[in-house]
């Protein structure tokens, strides 16, 4: 008797399951972050819109029926305005020389935290905690708490050496805010330099110093241009912020004295002067002038995410 084997049986085919599109996947993807896109757009773009449109009457609140529109007329009062051309000035002089000194200390606090010393946690935290003030806070404190003549700490350490008494806000306004915006993004500076400093190749600054290289030469040859993306980062990143900043010229000086700069004219010719077409064509040139800068700021970001990338 001979056995026989049974030939396998094969499976029922599976019904065919329709796998989902491309483009429905990247929907599923994306659709959780609706919400805050359309939360985003609500808060940020429709009044910008709004401020656009509006940039383009002779509109006064004190008088809203007689309102009109007038075209780019607005723009030009602002680009050919005495005051507004000075306030255009000065926020620019206002903007640079505290990017440049921030950066400049910034650069001396990263390098001398980026050695390792005693107490080194404990520095840190301190040299950080400006940043962390809120700004009408850090602007009154430099205002009541260093820059009064009668009770000022300033004046008090000169009496204390017999030396003059100054009138800080009255004699230097605008260098009185940029020692107050100075004061407080030095650590955002000093922040950004340090991981730039971090990330050397330390391998390298040891094979320098070996073949004899000293400090400077290591310095200058091999740190400044390591740090030249992170340089360039916190100098756009900083001009953002502060061409945009309102706290310390109207805490400080109210705006007088020369020192009012931009966004403080808006808030005059808004709130004070009730010009809505001017004011708004004013924060329309603040922006446009704000998303140049962040452009170049995101293009240093992207190629610093790629030099990470190649380097892993």
């Amino acid at each position: 008797m001979t056995a026989t084997t049974a030939a396998p049986v094969a499976a029922p085919p599976e019904p065919h399951v329709k796998q989902p599109s491309a483009r429905l996947r990247a929907w599923a993807t994306r659709a959780p972050l609706l919400p805050a896109l359309i939360f985003m757009i609500a808060v940020t773009q429709l009044p910008f819109v709004a401020t656009l449109v509006i940039s383009f009457f002779d509109w006064n609140a004190l008088y809203p029926k007689a309102r009109k529109f007038t075209g780019v007329d607005n723009y030009q009062q602002v680009l050919t305005d005495a005051d507004l051309r000075h306030s255009v000035w000065t926020t620019i002089l206002l903007t640079v020389a505290v990017v440049l000194v921030s950066l400049v200390l910034g650069l001396a606090l990263a390098l001398l935290l980026d050695r390792r010393f005693p107490g080194r946690g404990a520095v840190r935290t301190l040299l950080i905690a400006p940043f962390l003030v809120v700004p009408v806070a850090a602007a009154l404190l430099w205002k009541h708490v260093l820059y009064n003549p009668e009770y000022g700490l300033f004046n008090g350490l000169l009496h204390y050496v017999g030396g003059p008494q100054p009138e800080w806000i009255s004699d230097t306004p605008l260098l009185a805010v940029e020692a107050s915006l100075v004061w407080q993004w030095t650590p955002f500076m000093m922040l950004i330099l340090l991981a730039g400093l971090q990330s050397r190749d330390h391998q390298q600054i040891e094979a320098a110093r070996v073949d004899g290289a000293s400090d400077w030469q290591i310095f200058v040859h091999l740190t400044l241009p390591h740090l030249r993306r992170y340089l360039e980062l916190g100098a756009l990143l900083g001009s953002i912020y502060i061409v945009q900043n309102f706290d310390a010229v109207f805490t400080i000086t109210s705006g007088g004295l020369g020192t009012a700069n931009l966004p403080y004219t808006v808030y005059q010719s808004f709130y004070q002067a009730h010009e809505n077409g001017l004011a708004s064509a004013a924060g329309v040139l603040v922006v446009i002038g704000s998303l140049i800068i962040a452009t170049f700021a995101l293009r240093v970001v992207s190629s610093l995410f790629r030099e990470e990338v190649s380097r892993a």
